[in-house]
């Protein structure tokens, strides 16, 4: 049996109080002060994971610094931090380890890390475009949109994700709009996509403008911060955030009875599966980038599958039929920790079209 190991982190003091109790009676400040200097700490075991041909186990593993530290802190100094965790990983019998939320955007996206340890290391990212793109074009349709007529916005296209979802979407669409801050970069994916596609897709770097005609936006930024407020979006709208931390506001779920907001790359593990920690996720469902790399145990793949940000979509369509050869698939739709049902969806598209009447 091949094990693994899944990298995590907490996204704000909060997490760190929700696993350790002392932590809630810290100022933030100094809680954060103390994680600079505490070493990587092993989670929990996974059990269960069982596939028609095979099965596996791993745990998840914690680099004990929050979303702002790492963004805010010297890069040697995190990505160090990262290399101690799956060090860890290594010597409690991992051969392969997944990067998890903001340890896979640190520096060049992995390849730094992997070139530091003896066991192979991704991303998840492979996994997490393909669970993305079905999640997201199913609710489109659940919503009443023809994909071919729809406006379709990937916000940071120019990453490693933005960029293949906008790829693969473009076979899909007709009407394709790359929102970034670099636009030199997005007229190059432009470029791209027209010579592989045909399609010629518009480039701006005007989110709010763009958002307000969207009627499928696929968002996967690295801000640290919300970018899309509800006043953003019109009526119908369909967002899939795939970033971490979030890209929309808790404000649009909130405000906004009228659009449908989920969150990219969830997927239902095969097996009796036990995470042995709770991330607020319904039994045996986990984000698509950790599914990856127990796919990689899984088929025996033990080698470094998605690093950099040269993600292809031959990565994204190989990952996506190994993980239906193992028994992975899309776990349905969350949305800020709560699930969303196909009766809902019909509720916010009813609302939807009252509106737009």
């Amino acid at each position: 049996m091949n094990r693994f190991a899944f990298i995590i982190h907490p996204l704000d003091c909060s997490d760190v109080a929700r696993k350790f109790h002392f932590a809630r009676y810290m100022p933030d400040t100094l809680l954060e002060r103390t994680l600079k200097i505490l070493p990587p700490v092993k989670i929990s075991p996974i059990t269960g994971i069982q596939s028609p041909s095979a099965a596996t186990e791993g745990f998840f593993v914690s680099c004990l610094l929050t979303a702002r530290q790492m963004m805010s802190l010297p890069t040697p100094f995190v990505l160090n931090k990262i290399i101690q965790t799956a060090r860890l990983a290594e010597k409690l019998g991992a051969q392969v380890v997944g990067l998890g939320a903001f340890t896979k955007v640190i520096g060049d996206a992995g390849i730094t890390i992997a070139k530091n340890l003896n066991i192979p290391v991704t991303t998840g990212n492979s996994y997490t475009v393909a669970t993305t793109l079905e999640g997201a074009k199913k609710a489109a349709i659940l919503m009443g949109h023809d994909l071919k007529k729809a406006r379709i916005v990937v916000v940071g296209a120019t990453g490693s994700i933005g960029s293949v979802c906008a790829l693969s979407l473009a076979r899909d669409v007709n009407h394709l709009t790359l929102i970034g801050r670099n636009e030199a970069k997005l007229h190059v994916l432009a470029d791209r996509i027209l010579f592989e596609t045909g399609l010629a897709a518009n480039v701006t770097s005007n989110i709010k403008s763009i958002l307000r005609t969207a009627d499928l936006v696929i968002t996967v930024t690295s801000s640290a911060d919300a970018i899309i407020e509800p006043e953003d979006l019109k009526a119908g709208a369909v967002i899939c955030d795939v970033a971490r931390p979030r890209d929309v506001s808790r404000r649009v779920v909130e405000k906004r009875d009228d659009v449908l907001v989920i969150e990219g790359g969830l997927v239902e593990v095969p097996g009796d599966v036990n995470f042995n920690f709770n991330f607020g996720f319904p039994p045996r469902t986990a984000y698509a980038c950790m599914a990856e790399t127990m796919i990689l145990a899984l088929e025996g793949r033990l080698e470094s599958y998605t690093l950099g940000r040269d993600l292809t979509l031959k990565q994204v369509e190989e990952m996506h039929k190994l993980g239906r050869k193992h028994g992975f698939k899309l776990a349905g739709w969350r949305s800020f920790e709560k699930p969303v049902t196909e009766e809902e969806i019909h509720r916010i598209r009813q609302k939807a079209m009252i509106k737009v009447s």
